[in-house]
């Protein structure tokens, strides 16, 4: 073969030639069918593939660009959660337990217990700064929230070590993970890592460096449930951070690590261990001196024996009002159930001063109450023991300036202003005389007080009115304002309970209420609460209101997470009717059972009403000025008696009183009711509820609604008229002196006149000296036993004038 020849190129063979060589020569075999068609399907699915890629490039761009998109949306909105502004980063402050505000934005209490004290960064030791500065975040003052070089060189510690072993959270970081991510303080996430960063980076642009460091030194946690190093100072060493040494602020700037496992309460060699690692890290960055360290190692440490425990605790009824508001909203979803109570601030309607009024009057009240219990031989152990409460609210809207659930503030207990239901005795009677002026009674209209029974199906109930004592005919005003039961009892006669019911719960009760004779005097379950609201009608002009507590609660931020809708009124009774009602409330306590509030100073536009239970087991007063209605209660957790002469006047009234002079709603600066508009005034005789006259007996100024005033003269009346006849009792003022001076004197005892008695009692006192308990048993007595000895005369007295109205009776009915 030629060159030429040898470098021609052969000719492709065919198929059939290239087997035949195969076969011929025995060369290597050519692709099998099999490895042909895995050829062509491999070929096949690449240009598929390729064909595929092509048609959804576009779809797969524009899921890029929305991954793009919805991460960069997560990372600005903080997670979906939407970021906090420079300002509301700059208002926040580490929680002390949230707050619960007053009307005027005032402290009232922490809603939870937190150990936590702040304090201003200058009111922290610059060596205590540095301590921890060197051990949690070395280039705290060169970075801007996160800290590269460390997060290089964790990460080749933890490569070294094959895990986790160094970690890279600067100050800033813990601290946006300690105010933001505390729900996801233990994940261990990317995701929460990515969110450290962002949020780092925010309050790095807010705050400054020693804003930031003073907020993380005042929210870190250090054991024993303590936070920040103001409480753990005074937590380990019993005092405040400003005195600490070298060496405790060294011991404190080691907890963060591990805080339960480095607490010397828990291990005081792991505490001395881990600190002598903090000393060591302050020497090697320069921060203090080796002659400093080996000062502070010789320096013994002492440890306070007693744990902190803040002030600033739940220290108030207010609060446990309040939870009842802030549970029902977390309930139905309007408060993140993620939001603690100690991250709240919640706005009320407390007024700060009569809040701790109210408190007190109760305390020394109940305490009193069981003092005159104990000397009565009476257990006041236990549910025995006397309690109290008191509501207080604006009857122009229903804000509640005060609530007392208690003798003392029970952290999740019984409030009784709201829970505790309890017969309200005769503070239910204005209701019945509120529906009788409605049917048409007069405050002047006449009613017999006079033993009375009523068929109560196969038995018959016989009310008495209080120690038996019973007036004759007297007018309306009168009848309230004596409590008289047998006057009552018949006016709800005529009236109907069912109407007295409607007209109650209409104005505010919201228990059941039985529809049985006995409802008019107050056989029923009620609480303070809604007792004191329902007579805001009377102090308002007869409108409804909605008691109300809280009206807004804020995040620690600053952002409005509810407020309360505005207050609403609805008009249940006419102004002209209670205004007649609060006249007579008025009487209450002007001369009535109610007198003992004139009798502690109280002075200017008052109305209210006592009421006494059974045996005496629950006493009650509800009062009310232009701008407050308050109710107060006393009585045990387990029904009994309250003492020999319980009463609403004697124990409950005192303590309203005192409330109201020390509350600062002194009625004396306000103006009395206004007379509406269909108001007419009528001098009245009090005797006959007639016209007066020069030629009758007392009278008063009345007041009637329009068209309803009496016209006729004292003098017209039957009582007027036997003044003329033959025997009449025409004896003079002087006469009837005497004779009322003869009847107290047939209530003398064995000879012993009152000043006698007074005598003894004096003796008794002087015998009691020298045992403080015993002096003010024997004072509580005399003072009894004198209002005994007037209410005696008062009955003697009351006594002559019946016997002569009998006798001016029989004379009527003999003229007849």
């Amino acid at each position: 073969m030629t060159p030429e020849q040898a470098n021609k190129a052969p000719a492709e063979p065919t198929a059939g030639a290239t087997t035949e060589r195969v076969l011929d020569h025995g060369a290597a075999p050519g692709p099998s069918w099999v490895a042909r068609t895995l050829a062509r399907w491999k070929t096949g699915r690449r240009a598929v593939l390729l064909r595929g890629l092509r048609r959804a490039a576009p779809g797969l761009g524009i899921a890029a660009a929305l991954m793009a998109v919805t991460s960069a949306s997560w990372w600005y909105s903080c997670g979906w959660h939407g970021c906090p502004s420079p300002s509301q980063l700059q208002a926040w402050r580490p929680s002390e337990g949230g707050a619960l505000l007053a009307r005027d934005s005032g402290f009232v209490s922490s809603l939870t217990m937190i150990k936590r004290h702040n304090v201003s960064l200058d009111k922290v030791p610059l060596h205590v700064q540095q301590a921890f500065i060197a051990v949690e975040d070395r280039r705290f003052r060169e970075h801007e929230g996160i800290d590269w070089r460390g997060v290089a060189r964790a990460a080749v510690a933890n490569l070294r070590a094959g895990g986790v072993r160094e970690g890279a959270s600067t100050i800033t970081m813990q601290l946006a993970r300690n105010v933001f991510l505390g729900t996801r303080a233990a994940e261990r996430s990317w995701g929460r890592k990515l969110l450290e960063v962002r949020y780092a980076g925010l309050l790095e642009r807010a705050l400054s460096k020693d804003d930031i460091l003073e907020r993380y030194l005042n929210a870190i946690y250090l054991g024993n449930g303590v936070y920040g190093v103001e409480a753990a100072s005074r937590d380990l060493f019993g005092k405040g951070v400003r005195d600490i040494t070298l060496g405790e602020a060294a011991l404190l700037a080691g907890l963060p690590k591990a805080p339960s496992t480095y607490s010397p309460r828990n291990s005081r060699a792991r505490a001395l261990a881990r600190r002598e690692v903090v000393f060591a890290v302050l020497e090697e960055t320069g921060v203090v001196s080796s002659s400093a360290l080996a000062r502070a190692r010789r320096t013994p440490l002492k440890f306070a024996r007693r744990e902190y425990m803040p002030s600033r605790t739940m220290d108030s009824w207010a609060v446990e009002a309040a939870r009842g508001t802030i549970d029902s909203l977390r309930r139905i979803g309007v408060l993140p159930r993620g939001i603690a109570d100690a991250e709240l601030r919640v706005w009320t309607t407390i007024d700060r001063r009569a809040q701790v009024a109210a408190e007190r009057a109760v305390a020394a009240q109940a305490q009193r109450i069981d003092e005159e219990r104990q000397w009565g031989g009476q257990s006041t152990r236990g549910a025995r023991r006397t309690q109290g409460a008191l509501v207080a609210i604006d009857p122009v809207n229903g804000a509640v300036r005060a609530i007392v659930g208690g003798r003392a503030i029970e952290r999740k207990g019984f409030n009784r202003a709201l829970k505790a239901k309890r017969q309200p005795g005769s503070t239910f009677k204005p209701f019945v005389y509120a529906a009788a002026l409605q049917q048409g009674f007069t405050t002047a209209t006449l009613v017999e007080d006079e033993p009375v029974a009523v068929n109560a199906g196969r038995d018959v109930w016989r009310p008495a009115n209080y120690g038996d004592e019973y007036a004759g005919r007297i007018t309306l005003r009168e009848a309230l304002a004596r409590s008289a039961n047998a006057a009552t009892v018949r006016v709800s006669r005529d009236v109907g309970v069912e109407r007295i019911a409607g007209l109650a719960q209409s104005q505010g009760i919201s228990s059941t209420l039985p529809l049985v004779p006995a409802l008019a005097l107050g056989a029923a379950s009620v609480t303070p609460l809604e007792l004191t609201a329902s007579y805001a009608p009377f102090a308002n002009g007869g409108e409804r209101v909605t008691p109300m507590l809280v009206t807004r609660i804020e995040n620690p931020f600053g952002d409005v997470l509810w407020s309360a809708p505005a207050a609403t009124r609805r008009r249940v009774i006419a102004a002209e009717d209670a205004f007649l009602v609060t006249s007579m409330l008025q009487s209450v306590v002007d001369a009535g059972t109610g007198r003992a509030v004139r009798d502690a100073g109280i002075r200017g536009p008052v109305a209210g009403k006592t009421g006494t239970t059974n045996d005496g087991t629950d006493v009650w007063f509800v009062g009310y000025t232009p701008s407050l209605v308050a109710g107060v209660w006393f009585g045990a957790d387990e029904p009994q008696p309250l003492g020999w002469n319980a009463s609403g006047g004697r124990l409950a009234a005192p303590a309203w009183a005192r409330f109201l002079r020390e509350s600062g709603f002194s009625p004396e600066q306000e103006a009395p009711w206004r007379v509406p508009a269909g108001i007419e005034s009528r001098q009245v005789d009090i005797t006959t509820g007639a016209l007066a006259s020069d030629w009758c007996g007392p009278a008063r100024r009345e007041y009637f609604k329009r068209g309803t005033a009496p016209t006729k003269s004292c003098e017209q009346s039957d009582y007027f008229a036997m003044r003329d006849m033959d025997d009449w009792d025409d004896r003079d003022d002087e006469d009837r002196r005497d004779e009322d001076r003869s009847h107290r004197r047939e209530l003398d005892v064995e000879g012993l006149t009152r000043e006698a008695i007074e005598d003894a009692l004096e003796g008794i006192l002087d015998a009691s000296q020298a045992n403080d308990k015993a002096r003010r048993a024997a004072r509580s007595m005399i003072r009894e036993i004198q209002r005994a000895a007037e209410r005696s005369a008062e009955r003697a007295s009351q006594q002559a004038e019946r016997e002569r109205q009998r006798a001016r009776a029989a004379a009527r009915d003999r003229i007849r």
